[in-house]
C-alpha cells in the first residue's frame, strides 16, 4: 500500500485535489468532523497521513511515507534526505525580510551587523546573511514573529509572506526576498528506486495535471 504524507492546513486541500487527479482520493480527509490521522483512499491501495507541515519530509526521509506534499520553505529548512519529485504551483508565497516601516530600511544589507533578526525558518535566515557577510543574531521564535520588531526583541523578521497583509496591518514591509516557494511533491529515494511503477505512475499524472492547470491561467 502506498502512504503518502499530507501536511495539514493551508495545503491541504489543493494536495487533496492533485492526488484526485492521479487516481488516489484522500477527500475524506476534508470532513468537517474528521478526526482520523491516518485515512484510506476511497480505492484502497493507498493512505494518507495527516502531519504538521514540517513534519512531511521526516517521514518521507525515514520511509513511513513514500510520497508527500510540502511546501519548499521547508525543505529549504530543514534539508531532510528526501527526492524532489515536483513543484505542484499551489501555496505561493516567498521568504522575506520584514522590518518596521518606520525603520528607514531599504534592504537586508541596511541592517545595522550584530543586531537582533526573528525567524522560525533561523537556517534559511543565516544562509541568507552569512552570504551577505553581514553578522547577526538570530532569535528563534514560533508563534507570530511579527512581534519581533514590534516588542524590539529584533531589528527585523525572516518569514514567509504572501498577501502581505499581516506585515501591512503591523507596521511592517517586505524589504528583500530570500526566495520564493511553493508546494512541491517529494518522494522516499529508496522506495522511488524500488518503484515497480505505481510511484512513478502517479508522479506523471500529478505532472500533467500541473502542467495543463498551467496553461490554462
Amino acid at each position: 500500500m502506498i502512504t503518502v504524507a499530507l501536511a495539514k492546513g493551508a495545503l491541504l486541500k489543493d494536495s487533496v485535489t492533485q492526488f484526485a487527479a492521479a487516481g488516489l482520493d484522500f477527500s475524506a480527509v476534508l470532513v468537517s468532523n474528521n478526526r482520523q490521522l491516518m485515512v484510506p483512499s476511497s480505492c484502497g491501495r493507498a493512505r494518507a497521513l495527516l502531519v504538521r507541515n514540517g513534519d512531511v519530509p521526516v517521514y518521507v526521509a525515514y520511509g513511513q511515507a513514500q510520497l508527500g506534499v510540502v511546501g519548499y520553505d521547508v525543505l529549504r529548512e530543514h534539508q531532510m534526505p528526501v527526492a524532489h519529485l515536483l513543484d505542484l504551483g499551489f501555496g505561493q508565497c516567498r521568504m522575506s525580510v520584514a522590518v518596521k516601516e518606520s525603520s528607514g530600511y531599504k534592504r537586508a544589507s541596511d541592517l545595522p551587523p550584530h543586531c537582533r533578526v526573528a525567524s522560525k525558518f533561523t537556517r534559511c535566515a543565516r544562509e541568507f546573511f552569512d552570504a551577505l557577510d553581514l553578522p547577526v543574531e538570530l532569535v528563534h521564535l514560533t508563534g507570530s514573529v511579527e512581534l519581533g520588531p514590534l516588542t524590539g526583541i529584533a531589528e527585523a523578521i525572516v518569514d514567509l509572506v504572501a498577501s502581505g497583509r499581516t506585515l501591512q496591518e503591523n507596521g511592517l514591509v517586505a524589504v528583500e526576498d530570500l526566495f520564493k516557494s511553493s508546494a512541491r511533491l517529494i518522494g522516499n529515494p529508496l522506495s522511488l528506486r524500488l518503484d515497480s511503477g505505481a510511484l512513478n505512475s502517479i508522479t506523471e499524472e500529478m505532472r500533467l495535471n500541473t502542467k495543463m492547470v498551467r496553461e490554462t491561467v
